[in-house]
């Protein structure tokens, strides 16, 4: 996490160079003691209420688990004080907000430490988290999610459906940078839509788990190598829009010009992926 921050920094010194202006480049604060804050929001009175996580640089982890009656709960740690969550909460939505650190010069993030470890609760929420570089460990499988909508930068993630969503999800909505990212059990989520927006990066798309529903997909990505994992007896099919040649799939897969199908006795997935350029791998 830290090396793509630092490349980050100096992707903004040279663009500064090339356009021939000066910027106020980042300095990282100077570190004090660890200091552990304990997080514990209650549910809002509105069922299917949203909860909203803002967060910048550092480690994130979300799983199951939460006290009853509690939407999130867990610790917050850091030693730069400007990074204390500022929580807010109303009736209808809940946000907890990394604080922020205004930098100006040049960083040493080596002895920076920002990580939340939190636990989500039982009850319906629509959840939507922003952040930045960052690594991330989600497991969400076994809540009741409503919605999900993840917004980052240059991620290193690893997000998983252990287990069944509980209700019924809208959007699943996934936008990125140039990431590494891998999604497992994504049939347990249990969406009607699943959206993923990225450049470049590598992305491993598992739909294991139980698929109660037909769902649609699409992918839009740039100069990326994506892997698709739909397991054997999942009906599929797979459109390809754009002038990708890279397609590899597996022998269980027919393919009729650029759309690739699979026959099984599940309701079916429908994936539309828009690729200029890169590899895309379809296994079973």
């Amino acid at each position: 996490m830290k090396l793509k921050i630092v490349l980050i920094v100096l992707l903004l010194a040279l663009v500064s160079l090339a356009c021939g202006f000066s910027v106020d480049l980042p300095t990282a604060p100077t570190p004090g003691p660890d200091v552990s804050e304990a997080i514990s929001v209650p549910m809002p009175a509105i069922e299917g209420a949203r909860l909203s996580l803002k967060f910048g640089a550092g480690d994130l982890s979300l799983s199951p688990g939460a006290p009853a009656g509690t939407m999130v709960d867990g610790t917050a740690t850091y030693n730069v004080s400007d990074f204390k969550p500022v929580i807010s909460s109303s009736q209808a939505a809940v946000s907890i907000e990394q604080g922020d650190y205004k930098f100006r010069s040049v960083p040493d993030f080596s002895d920076i430490k920002n990580e939340w470890d939190l636990r989500l609760g039982e009850s319906p929420m629509d959840l939507s988290i922003v952040a930045g570089a960052y690594d991330a460990d989600y497991e969400l499988g076994g809540l009741a999610l409503t919605g999900l909508t993840i917004k980052d930068g240059a991620a290193d993630v690893k997000l998983s459906f252990d287990d069944p969503n509980r209700v019924e999800m809208n959007v699943m909505r996934y936008e990125t940078g140039a990431s590494n990212v891998e999604m497992e059990g994504l049939a347990n989520a249990n969406f009607n839509t699943f959206v993923l927006e990225s450049g470049g990066g590598q992305y491993k798309l598992d739909f294991s788990g139980s698929l109660q529903r037909n769902a649609f997909i699409t992918i839009q990505s740039g100069l990326s190598n994506i892997r698709l994992r739909i397991p054997e007896g999942i009906a599929a099919s797979i459109t390809i829009d754009g002038s990708l040649k890279n397609v590899s799939a597996d022998s269980g897969w027919d393919k009729n010009g650029n759309i690739y199908t699979q026959a099984g006795t599940t309701p079916s997935l429908t994936f539309l992926i828009e690729m200029s350029a890169g590899n895309l791998t379809i296994t079973d």
